[in-house]
This record gives structure tokens, sequence and C-alpha cells, in this order.
């Protein structure tokens, strides 16, 4: 990812609202979030209108510089242009509700997703949330398809868009765990992008994604699709990958740990011990922790250990695998932090 790219993802143009613009359309969005309909023969009046909450209705008058919102037919209060898509209502997946035709809502989630209508690519999204925690069985067959336009809205400049598909993106995590594994790298690329960006409530949503993925696909999978990431050349997608690496190798347990490589592990850890932001050193920190507890777990049921007793400390280990300013670095940091709450399985 260069910088640029970044860059690019973090500014997020202001729509554009002239006269003759379709963006104008009449739109309708009720509360229970199933039916968002363009009135087409409206798309020269520039009225718009929202109902939201089951009941009260925005109404939404554009021009080039604001928009004047009617509050039920009462006081009229002059906004920004983006006034429509503050009133996008961010659902938890706790608070998710159930479709009420699946048959449906499958044929048009496709089409939905890929529209040019933003009102309905996040009611889409949204049911796509919906079948991914209510009927992720009946939706299985289309993942190949339904990632890509996932994707797209992810990078969408458009907030509203691009936070619920970074929610969509959690639940569809939670749901197919390995099944994704296929799928995962264009989603990874986003969610590290957009977990680095200044702007707050999108980056949160995005660090919550990314959690959700450490600990719903299996390490073993997960952590080579991670590994590139850690020598990208920008330091906060630096800083992100080495924090799900830090969460996803205990996940592993000690012979997981084992099997993987141990030395394997521990240079990649000391190699982040140095980066440049503190996430990053600090992930490190933890990964270490881990590795010298696994390490001496281990310790006496190795037959290498002990039929060469000089290289069964951890010291010698450090020393054997990686380089003498590299080793210093990793024992210094071994040896001085205290290991609170690390230990696998304790």
């Amino acid at each position: 990812m260069s910088g640029n790219a970044l860059r690019d993802l973090n500014t997020l143009p202001t729509p554009e609202r002239k006269n003759d613009s379709s963006s104008k359309g009449n739109f309708t969005k009720p509360c229970n979030g199933k039916t968002i309909e363009n009135v087409e023969e409206q798309l020269k009046k520039s009225l718009s209108s929202v109902q939201i909450n089951g009941g009260e209705t925005l109404n939404v008058q554009h021009n080039k510089s604001s928009a004047s919102v009617q509050i039920n037919g009462g006081e009229t209060v002059n906004v920004g242009v983006e006034v429509a898509n503050s009133e996008v209502e961010y659902i938890e997946s706790e608070n998710l509700s159930d479709l009420e035709d699946v048959d449906t809502c499958l044929k048009k989630l496709l089409p939905g997703l890929d529209s040019k209508d933003w009102i309905l690519v996040v009611e889409t999204l949204n049911n796509v949330r919906r079948l991914s925690v209510f009927h992720k069985e009946r939706m299985h067959s289309m993942l190949g398809d339904l990632i890509p336009l996932v994707v797209k809205s992810l990078k969408n400049p458009r907030s509203a868009v691009c936070k619920t598909a970074i929610m969509t993106s959690a639940n569809i995590f939670s749901a197919y765990n390995d099944d994704l594994i296929d799928s995962l790298d264009p989603l990874l690329v986003q969610l590290l992008l957009k977990a680095s960006q200044d702007k707050r409530f999108v980056c949160e949503a995005a660090e919550r994604a990314l959690e959700a993925m450490t600990t719903s696909v299996s390490p073993m999978l997960l952590l080579p699709k991670l590994q590139p990431y850690l020598k990208n050349r920008n330091p906060r997608i630096r800083a992100k990958a080495s924090m799900c690496f830090s969460r996803s190798v205990p996940r592993l347990g000690v012979e997981g740990i084992k099997e993987y490589g141990i030395d394997k592990l521990i240079q990649v850890a000391a190699s982040q011990l140095s980066d440049q932001l503190p996430e990053s050193r600090e992930a490190a920190r933890t990964l270490l922790l881990e590795l010298q507890t696994v390490y001496e777990k281990s310790h006496g049921l190795s037959t290498v250990v002990s039929e060469n007793p000089e290289m069964g400390s951890w010291e010698n280990f450090c020393l054997s695998k990686l380089s003498p300013l590299s080793a210093q670095a990793v024992l210094r940091v071994t040896t001085n932090i205290a290991r609170e709450g690390l230990v696998i399985g304790s």
C-alpha cells in the first residue's frame, strides 16, 4: 500500500449537489430498514424525504451549499449538504432483526450492493449482516460474488457506506470463519487502511472488524496473510497488522506455536521491536513474552534440549536465532517486563 493510496482513501470529497443532479431524487427509508425506493419521476425536484425511527420524517431540501430540514412539518433548520448522511442509523449486531422475506432479499442482494444509490447500498449491506446472523447457510454460496461488492463499499468515500461495510465485514467474519480465507486479502487490505486513518468513528469500527477477524479465522491460516503487512511502507498499517498478529499467535496454543515455528515467530517479533510506532513495539513485546512462556513451558519436553543442555535456556535460544543486537533487545524485554496474564491456559 502506498502512502498516496492511503491519503486518497482518507480524503472524503463533499458530494456534488448540482441543480440537474440525480442525487436530488426523492427517496424514502422506513425505519424497519426493509424498503428504499427511488422515485424516478421526481428526479428533477429538489426535495428528499427520509423517515427514521418509525415515525419522524425529515424533509431535506438541497441546494449548492446548504440544505433545509423540516421536522414533521414544523420548524425548518438550515444545515449542511451532508444532512441525509447524518441520519443513517448504525445498528449494532445484537440489535439486528431477522428478515421477513429471505428469498426476495437474497435475489436483490447483489444488485443492491452494486447500486449507484448509496441509500440502497447501505440498506443492502445491513441485509447482508442480517443474513450472516440469521441465515448464513443461505448466503454461503454467494460469498464469492458478495465479497468484492463489500470491498467496493469499503472503498466508498461516503462515510455512511464505508462504516456500514466495515460492520458488515465483522459479521461476515463471525459467520463464515475459515471459509473466507480465499477471499480475505482484499478485505484485509481495506480494513487495515480504514483502521489507520484519522476519522475516528471509521477507525474504531475497522479495529473492531479486525478483532472479529483475529478471533474468527484460524491463526494457522491468518498469520501468513498478515505477515506481509508487517513490512508495509506505511507505519500505521504495520502497527495495525502487528496488533492483529500478536492477538492471533496465542490462539495457536503451545503445540500450534511449535508447529508454526517459534523461531520464525521470534524473528517477526524482534523485527517489530524497533518499529517507528509504539503500537507496533508494544505488540512485539506482548508477542515475545508469549513466545518465552511457550518456550519455557515446552523446555523439559524437548529431546533436543535434553541432549544439548547448553541450548536449553531462553537466552541461548534467542542468541542462536537472532543477530546479537536483536537478541539483546529481545532479552531486555523478556527480562525486565513483568508477565501478567500472558500464560497460555492460565
